[in-house]
């Protein structure tokens, strides 16, 4: 069985908006300068947070950490300082006059560990707080209070990075290429998805937007219907194996324009599929089609059992011509680069 690609023409390369992995590629200029940009990120930290990259969130978690015991060391280092507990020679026999903050804090290091032992609730031993020390039982309950709403912070920050729909969708596979082939007497442009992720999926959603450049360079985006094979619009209930989306070229579909258009056209279609599982929990995916990802007179096999790897179920064979002309029963063929029939 034959899976060679073949686009409808080569087109000249070009900057994607959308990675074939689904990420944004897309660089927004700030017209109000960075400023103004870094002051927006810091209205929506929560956000922020969530767009990182995995290697920057484990060192925001390291570095967020040590900022907070290094505070608080230096905090009851000062204490200590201003108390005049790092001139007493023995913590066990201090003078009777002189009352301790926080026994045998007798330099930095001992401060930054009395830092740690507290925010880790490690269980203090020669170094503990003096009840005897009101600031000292002050300082202490703020440690407390700010650890635990900087930990409350993080935890929920991991779980909903952990559960963010994009990132639990890695088993969702967009087919590499759009086939373009004719369906019950209809030229079709259509895509394959498959579920590789152990478990179905229901109440399957696709979405596509057509972003075509314009001769002024302006961004010009145009909404394209895809129907689930055999549903039509309806969303597909149950997502087992594979889907295929098939989008006829009408004459009124942009996409339809672009694919003729007599040069190289400067467009790609992004895809959007939303899914859910029974519990609730969404998963959405994205992926994109430059004008060489679509292959003509090529159709997607029939052969998708469950159990068939992903390789199997994006194999294309060729097909018949499109529509020719002895079997036309259409008022109008779309054509595509010169290949195909005119409207009658």
């Amino acid at each position: 069985m034959s899976n060679t690609h073949t686009p409808l023409v080569p087109a000249p390369p070009r900057q994607r908006l959308v990675s074939k992995d689904g990420r944004c590629l897309v660089k927004i200029p700030t017209p109000c300068g960075k400023w103004r940009k870094w002051s927006t990120l810091r209205q929506d930290l929560w956000g922020l947070w969530l767009t990182l990259r995995w290697r920057w969130v484990f060192i925001t978690f390291c570095g967020s950490f040590l900022l907070h015991w290094l505070l608080f060391a230096v905090l009851w280092y000062l204490l200590a300082r201003a108390n005049g507990d790092l001139a007493v020679p023995d913590h066990e026999n201090p003078p009777p006059e002189h009352v301790l903050c926080v026994k045998h804090v007798t330099g930095f290091t001992a401060a930054f560990s009395f830092a740690l032992e507290t925010q880790l609730t490690i269980g203090y031993g020669t170094m503990f707080p003096n009840a005897d020390c009101p600031v000292a039982i002050a300082l202490l309950a703020v440690q407390m209070l700010l650890g635990l709403m900087l930990e409350a912070f993080i935890t929920g920050a991991f779980v909903a990075k952990f559960s963010r729909p994009q990132k639990r969708s890695g088993g969702i596979v967009f087919s590499p290429k759009a086939c373009v082939y004719e369906e019950k007497g209809q030229v079709c442009v259509a895509f394959r998805v498959c579920n590789q992720l152990g478990y179905p999926l229901q109440d399957v959603c696709v979405r596509a937007v057509l972003y075509e450049e314009t001769e002024d360079q302006s961004l010009r985006q145009m909404v394209v219907d895809f129907l689930v094979d055999g549903l039509g619009l309806q969303t597909c209930p149950l997502f087992l194996s594979s889907l295929t989306f098939l989008h006829p070229l009408a004459p009124s579909s942009p996409l339809s324009s672009a694919l003729q258009s007599t040069i190289h056209s400067r467009f790609e279609l992004v895809v959007f599929l939303s899914a859910s599982l029974e519990t609730g929990s969404a998963y959405q995916k994205r992926t994109s089609y430059l004008l060489s990802d679509f292959q003509l007179k090529r159709r997607f096999t029939t052969e998708t059992a469950i159990h068939s790897s992903e390789g199997h179920i994006f194999d294309t064979i060729p097909c018949e011509p499109l529509l020719p002309s002895d079997q036309q029963d259409k008022d109008c063929v779309v054509q595509i680069k010169g290949e195909g029939s005119e409207c009658i």
